[in-house]
């Protein structure tokens, strides 16, 4: 069986108890993962070595925390007051859980479907997608991706071109994919605004809800965004449920088109 499982941001408790609720077995079972595996939950260092050792079984796309992860351990940044991931950047084996983490894709596609940890922006082909992700998957793979790393905080530019320069492109593919909740039918990016889908600042709408979106056709499975709630939209599966904010971590199995979710047990 494939599941797909939304953000874990180290709520480790939790995601065995989902684990055992869909009876993962790792001789038979994949697990998929949207990104943002680790951060703001307590147990980030746990999380991401149990996903480390499970590596022949899982994949996962870098989400924005996991990136942020490796922004603070290999630059000069630091974190800040509410990261949980020291336990990572202390650990003895960081080195080879930061490395796992830097060959991790933007976006995977599996059974038909693309996984993303925000989104895809509307005036984005499948093509145009790989072609960028690929410039951000040289440049974290080079032996030293401490410099690459830090030019890659800034929320400019906004708006993608062609006449972009690769270390342009390469943010705007990062920002997009990672961060996005609200943009312009051209794919201009907003970051201020996190609420609910009826709540998009003036000129906005939620990346998905664009009536130019050239994958409108394909399943797209993202996490990152806790607060979306009460709309159905064919294609359009958001996993971020929530469970570090006390609500839920939940699987979607791609076999049986099911969502299984376990209420979360960090605080209990």
């Amino acid at each position: 069986m494939d599941y797909i499982i939304g953000d874990v941001q180290g709520c480790y408790k939790t995601l065995q108890q989902l684990l055992k609720k869909i009876d993962f077995n790792e001789d038979r079972d994949q697990l998929f993962f949207l990104g943002d595996v680790v951060n703001r939950g307590n147990e980030s260092l746990a999380t991401l070595r149990f996903i480390y050792s499970l590596k022949e079984n899982v994949k996962m796309v870098l989400g924005n925390h996991d990136f942020h992860l490796l922004v603070c351990a290999l630059t000069s940044k630091k974190p800040n007051l509410k990261d949980t991931f020291s336990d990572i950047i202390n650990a003895p084996d960081k080195h080879t859980l930061l490395d796992y983490l830097l060959t991790r894709p933007l976006i995977l596609e599996h059974q038909g479907a693309l996984l993303v940890h925000a989104g895809i922006p509307p005036q984005w082909s499948i093509s145009d997608a790989v072609q960028n992700v690929e410039l951000v998957h040289q440049q974290l793979q080079v032996n030293n991706p401490a410099q690459f790393l830090s030019k890659m905080y800034d929320n400019e530019p906004s708006i993608y071109s062609d006449k972009l320069n690769n270390e342009e492109k390469c943010r705007y593919t990062i920002n997009a994919l990672m961060r996005m909740r609200f943009c312009k039918r051209n794919g201009e990016l907003e970051f201020n605004h996190k609420m609910n889908i009826d709540q998009a600042p003036t000129g906005f709408k939620a990346w998905f809800l664009h009536a130019n979106r050239k994958l409108k056709d394909k399943d797209i499975f993202f996490g990152h965004w806790s607060t979306l709630k009460g709309f159905n939209i064919e294609h359009v599966y958001p996993m971020d449920h929530g469970c570090v904010w006390g609500e839920k971590l939940s699987a979607f199995s791609l076999d049986d088109r099911t969502l299984i979710s376990q209420e979360s047990i960090e605080n209990n």
